[in-house]
């Protein structure tokens, strides 16, 4: 079955599946999270740019990740609701994997390349009435919060992702691991080759995280009687994983071990999942391909064009434009009528205890003065979704959701998915970026900021270092020892970011607005070549698609 609506680029023909548990590629489609989706949208969509020669393999999810909504007292509520979507085509194939010694019915729905001009997209979905409920839901939640669920969820990823393509005769070169969710491809493809040297000469590998909870970790008799290894026994198991006497299985160990080459997604997150896994033994190379985000997707083309014909006027005159659109928005969630004129500044990303959300308030008393300012004013606007039983992030957003009562300058908003993020980055002013260092491998959000004049300003971590100009595209937090009790690293890096603010960014923007326009600008031409995902994918394919160990 031909998958493609254009034809392959002669310089991209190695046949790649790209699995990923979850792709943000419209709004209308509610199959993502966070910026693991956001990434895997631009990647299919520069695929398409490019005429590559790449299928996407993903979830189908009933109820997507949840739909964020509002208590009484305007708090976070986490809402599910079935999702329906008229324009996938569901294709005539069905495969069967097993599921802890339970067959499961996987049936399969097709994104077009000229639907939403991405690489092709197969869908999977186990939500059908061949199965028994308990089956039916391992495709209704994204990240679902039960282990047995989300190793599930994997497996009809990893091995019904391979049989699907199978099914319908697609002959794969190359299988790209988004992370280490479809890890059990590989030993689907172990019962094809019968041989792992073989197997990893058509696996590869991205990890996209130093944070222990994105590298899952579980039992691997557990595994086993679940059907992630795909129904080998034990001791083969054992055997081609180099798990021979541990139990405790890493899904990221696992995947390096299948693949024939792996990437972190910055420079700096390449060093950092070397050191790592550096004790890991029989591992693939690292190397680092940093992240990058469509352009043509994320900028805003009235912005671009004034860019282009060097009309200052323009760009500060579309600018306003695009906050008064935002403002909007905040206007309807929290009745509040922000003002174009005015610095605004925007922290929205996922709600992750580690991003800290709350850290520009961290030092309260200097914090209010800050947003009680009427001379130099500004706005400041949270959004994002917590993962809905992560209390604490839950509680860090409710607990700016009641203080924002207490001021007119301060929104936290819901909803943060494709539609808003495009808004809040064409309509901020500064784009705030706070996680604790090293502990970001890229973060993708400031690339597409800083695409339409929203100034980065950010820790010292991820992509930034490679972009920033401290100063002149963006402002740059100074980095500190991450070895510092956490405590100490949040009021270093507080006192910083205020200082930035100021005594740097808030007088530029007042008192040197010429100068503020020069720094949006040299953002959005900085930003252009080597943070658009056409530099990234192209780089997959040279680098790691069609790598010879």
């Amino acid at each position: 079955m031909n998958l493609f609506s254009y034809d392959i680029n002669e310089k991209y023909t190695t046949a790649v599946a790209y699995f990923s548990m979850e792709f943000a590629i419209d709004q209308a489609l509610k199959i993502y999270s966070g910026g693991l989706g956001f990434l895997a949208g631009s990647h299919m969509r520069s695929v398409f740019d490019l005429k590559q020669n790449t299928i996407g393999i993903g979830m189908l999810w009933s109820f997507g990740y949840y739909d964020q909504s509002r208590n009484e007292n305007r708090t976070l509520r986490p809402q599910y609701t079935r999702k329906h979507y008229y324009f996938l085509e569901e294709l005539d194939v069905k495969v069967t994997v097993k599921i802890h010694g339970e067959n499961v019915v996987v049936k399969a729905f097709l994104v077009r390349p000229d639907i939403f001009g991405t690489a092709p997209i197969i869908l999977l979905s186990t939500d059908t009435p061949e199965n028994d409920y308990l089956a039916q839901t391992i495709t209704h939640k994204l990240y679902d919060g039960n282990e047995r669920t989300r190793v599930a969820q994997e497996i009809v990823l990893g091995i019904g992702g391979t049989k699907v393509l199978e099914a319908l005769n697609q002959s794969i070169d190359i299988y790209h691991m988004n992370e280490g969710h479809s890890l059990p491809l590989a030993y689907e493809l172990y019962s094809r080759y019968k041989d792992m040297d073989e197997v990893r000469k058509h696996v590869v590998f991205t990890t996209h995280t130093p944070e222990k909870a994105g590298n899952e970790e579980h039992n691997i008799h557990f595994l086993h009687e679940m059907g992630f290894f795909a129904n080998h026994s034990l001791e083969t198991v054992r055997e081609i994983t180099g798990y021979k006497n541990d139990d405790n299985f890493s899904i990221t160990v696992g995947a390096l071990r299948a693949a024939k080459i792996a990437n972190g997604v910055s420079k700096i997150h390449g060093i950092v999942a070397n050191e790592m896994w550096a004790n890991v033994e029989n591992k693939c190379e690292i190397i680092s391909i940093t992240n990058a985000q469509n352009k043509k997707y994320w900028t805003d083309k009235t912005l671009i064009r004034a860019l282009d014909e060097h009309e200052d006027y323009e760009v500060i005159a579309r600018k306003k434009h695009l906050k008064k659109v935002l403002f909007e928005v905040v206007a309807n969630q929290t009745g509040k009528l922000f003002n174009p004129e005015v610095l605004t500044i925007v922290w929205a990303r996922r709600f992750a205890e580690y991003k800290r959300p709350g850290l520009l308030k961290y030092d309260i008393d200097r914090f209010v003065k800050l947003i009680k300012n009427t001379e130099r004013p500004i706005q400041v606007i949270w959004a994002g979704k917590p993962y809905p039983t992560d209390h604490g992030a839950m509680e860090i957003f409710n607990e700016l959701v009641h203080m924002s009562h207490h001021y007119h300058n301060m929104a936290v908003l819901v909803g943060y998915e494709l539609h808003l993020s495009r808004l809040m980055k064409e309509g901020s002013d500064v784009w705030l970026n706070t996680p604790r260092i090293t502990r970001e491998a890229s973060g993708t959000s400031g690339m597409t900021a800083s695409m339409n004049g929203s100034v980065h300003l950010s820790i010292d971590d991820g992509w930034h270092p490679e972009f920033a100009l401290d100063g002149k595209n963006s402002f740059t937090i100074p980095a500190l020892d991450h070895r510092l009790p956490i405590e100490e690293q949040d009021r270093i890096d507080n006192k910083n970011l205020m200082d930035i603010l100021e005594n740097k960014i808030i007088p530029t923007y007042y008192d040197e607005p010429a100068k503020w326009v020069e720094i949006m600008k040299s953002a959005m031409t900085d930003v252009e070549f080597q943070f658009n995902s056409g530099r990234m994918v192209a780089e997959y394919y040279l680098n790691m698609y069609d790598y010879k160990s």
